[in-house]
């Protein structure tokens, strides 16, 4: 028997920090099987999900929080929770406009109300081309309810990219 094990890490970015999670893992007969990495202000941060053997697994948790010995920090949630549920539509947000505060939380506000749930979140911010000031740019990922009636989604979120003058765009996920 095995579980699944999602670890968050965050420590202070420097060379060698991947291949000690990987050295941790492996010593326990775990598998990395997905994970989103980057660095952020210095610092490193980044998910992962193993797959471990019960009987290791509790062994492979005490070596990971053991690492923040080294300047690393890593929580591990254990997770029996399967793939995402059936029936839900994938749909692809992307979103650019210039930067200021409260973009994401007025955007994931909108789909919370509709029960869509974020999959994924990638954003940036970087120098505007013309204007001198900085560009937001967010993609994600969503998973929409089939009674959601998509283009009432649409508007809605159109609306709110109005307000803030952002595009917005909704597509459908290759799958």
């Amino acid at each position: 028997m095995s579980v699944n094990l999602v670890l968050t890490i965050i420590g202070e970015d420097r060379p060698g920090i991947v291949e000690r999670l990987s050295e941790t893992v492996a010593a326990h007969e775990g598998n990395w099987l997905e994970s989103r990495m980057s660095r952020l202000a210095g610092e490193f941060a980044g998910i992962v999900l193993v797959n471990a053997p019960e009987a290791r697994s509790r062994a492979l948790v005490r070596a990971l929080e053991e690492l923040e010995t080294r300047g690393l920090r890593v929580v591990v949630a254990r997770s029996d929770a399967g793939d995402t549920p059936r029936g839900l539509r994938g749909i692809r947000l992307e979103l650019v406009g210039s930067d200021r505060p409260g973009i994401i939380r007025d955007i994931s506000q909108a789909l919370a109300r509709r029960d869509v749930n974020v999959d994924e979140l990638e954003s940036e911010c970087s120098p505007a081309p013309i204007s001198g000031g900085m560009l937001f740019k967010a993609r994600a990922q969503l998973r929409v309810p089939p009674d959601v009636d998509l283009e009432q989604l649409r508007a809605d979120l159109e609306e709110i990219a109005n307000d803030l003058m952002v595009d917005v765009s909704l597509d459908d996920l290759e799958e």
